[in-house]
């Protein structure tokens, strides 16, 4: 049996930039706060915004944790290993591994 499935597509409103560490290879690393509707209350969350001042490339994960600290480190982690905006999903996936 085939049925239609509707995907809600939530979206991150009331953006803003709690932290940014300008990192020496020309390379902004952010962290957003936002807030996001779910099942009807909103929660609070935290994105990953990573932008090279050289090339202009810019790459957003917009709800990347619910919780702070694992926003900060994760972003520490981004600074220590200067990683480009071009990496940052590889990078999340394994941070995201090892820390669940």
């Amino acid at each position: 049996m085939f049925g239609i499935m509707r995907k809600i597509k939530r979206e991150v409103r009331d953006k803003a930039v709690y932290m940014e560490v300008y990192g020496e290879n020309n390379v902004a690393y952010r962290v957003i706060t936002g807030k996001l509707d779910m099942f009807g209350s909103e929660v609070n969350t935290y994105g990953i915004e990573v932008e090279d001042y050289r090339s202009g490339d810019v790459e957003v994960i917009p709800d990347f944790s619910r919780n702070i600290e694992d926003a900060v480190d994760f972003t520490e982690l981004l600074v220590s290993s200067k990683a480009t905006p071009k990496n940052i999903y590889n990078k999340a996936l394994g941070y995201l591994c090892v820390s669940i």
